[in-house]
């Protein structure tokens, strides 16, 4: 067992509310034109169990600032973990030398004072209550527990159980002032199926900001034992061009590079495939793609964005039509258009377009439908490796899963490529009705037809 030593200065600090807006002050006072601040501190605590004996315990605690500012269209970013008043003077000393000497930026500065968040909505992410780590122990060992007692279960890599709590501090000199607090708690399990080299192994997690949301350990556990069982005896498949079934665990990459080509960073250097199809179906009619930052205990769910702005729920995607990019306050300046709430910020860089809680809406039927006319075809578990082109849509990557035959699920395959274009694959979308709020980007199973599946066989 260990216990990392805690990340906190050692000399007397501001809380993180008082800090963020005391070093804003000290950077204007020192020459800045403009300035802000975002500072985050937290604590988590993990443990795992495997075959019966405790694997690891852990906390840790931590916390850090990050302050920008502005001469001119000058800017520069420092970050510390020092919250003393000596350290944060020598932060800001730091920040403006850098400053004076950075290249000018046309698009760089505060967001605009009436865009700011003045409102900001309960989302209720804070489970306040720090789980013990004995009950911790009790989670990683009952999932593991369910694997093993599923006939075929051979092997563990372990169950595993965590939580955390991290509160977010941001301050501008434009009078911005907001905080919000969130947790996270969780619990995993990783088993392996069969004997000597026919051995396969799968996982299953599921995470809650509450720990009475929280799916039960057994669940987890008898799920990963089940999707290790049906990798048991993989066959290849030779090359040929199928409809592809993509499982809700794999299925949000798909919508994950739609997020990457609506980036506004990405559409502003012209490094998209999407960069001129605002407005145009680049989806399957009927499907719709939702940004929701204020979902009620999201996993994402945050009251304002990472400049400050308010957000929104707001559809990305309308009926197959692409109706925005994610827009924060340099991109949107680039791209001559108001910013969307879709800051994201970290403390060692500017802040950068990021989506909150994305869900793709469930479509009209079952899986058993969606497959049910094809004659063959791939239902994909896992992917492997990330062959994507962002400025061509060119899409190549491993994958594994299950040969579907006649509209069932036949027997599992692996070592398989498959390949398309993000242009055709997402024109050639269609979804079940089986979506479930699981993760910060969800998607029910999802069917992309003319892939090209390459194997072995």
């Amino acid at each position: 067992m260990t216990a990392p030593a805690s990340t906190f200065a050692a000399s007397p600090a501001l809380p993180g509310g008082d800090l963020v807006r005391d070093v804003v002050a000290k950077a204007k006072a020192a020459g800045a034109d403009a300035a802000d601040a975002v500072a985050f501190e937290g604590a988590a605590l993990a443990g795992g169990y495997r075959l019966g004996a405790i694997e690891d315990l852990e906390r840790s605690e931590g916390r850090d600032l990050g302050l920008r500012v502005f001469i001119g269209r000058r800017q520069a970013f420092v970050s510390s973990t020092d919250w003393s008043a000596r350290g944060l003077d020598g932060l800001v000393e730091r920040a403006l030398a850098m400053a004076r000497v950075a290249p000018e930026d046309p698009y760089c500065g505060l967001a605009e004072a009436g865009l700011l968040a003045k409102d900001f909505p309960d989302l209720d992410t804070d489970d306040s209550e720090e789980p013990s780590a004995g009950r911790l122990l009790d989670l990683a060992r009952e999932a593991e527990s369910a694997a093993l007692a599923v006939p075929g279960i051979t092997n563990s890599e372990g169950g595993g159980a965590s939580w955390s709590r991290s509160t977010v501090y941001l301050a501008t000199s434009a009078g911005f002032f907001g905080s919000y607090t969130g947790s996270r708690h969780s619990v995993s399990c990783s088993v392996l199926a069969g004997e000597g080299l026919g051995m396969e192994r799968d996982h299953d997690s599921a995470s809650a900001r509450h720990s009475g949301d929280l799916e039960s350990a057994a669940a987890v556990g008898r799920r990963a034992a089940e999707r290790a069982l049906r990798r048991l005896k993989p066959r290849a498949v030779g090359t040929k061009s199928v409809p592809v079934l993509f499982d809700p665990r794999v299925g949000t990459s798909l919508v994950g590079h739609l997020l990457s080509a609506i980036s506004g960073s990405s559409i502003a250097r012209g490094t998209s495939f999407l960069k001129d199809r605002m407005g145009e179906a680049v989806m399957a009619r009927g499907l719709t793609v939702i940004d929701d930052p204020h979902r009620r205990r999201g996993l994402a769910s945050k009251p304002f964005d990472g400049e400050g702005l308010a957000n929104r729920r707001m559809a990305l995607v309308e009926d197959g039509v692409l109706r925005t990019w994610l827009l924060d306050t340099a991109s949107a300046r680039q791209l001559k258009l108001a910013p969307t709430g879709h800051a994201a910020r970290g403390t060692g860089g500017p802040p950068h377009p990021s989506a909150t809680n994305v869900h793709l809406e469930a479509g009209p039927v079952t899986p058993a439908e969606l497959m049910a006319d094809i004659r063959e075809g791939l239902y994909v578990t896992d992917l492997i490796g990330f062959g994507v082109n962002g400025v061509t849509g060119d899409y190549s990557r491993g994958a594994a899963g299950l040969w579907i035959e006649n509209g069932a699920l036949a027997y599992p395959v692996n070592e398989v490529t498959i390949a398309g274009n993000l242009k055709d694959m997402f024109r050639a979308l269609a979804a079940a009705n089986d979506l479930e709020f699981r993760y910060g980007l969800n998607v029910p199973t999802l069917r992309v037809d003319g892939m090209t599946v390459a194997g072995p066989g």
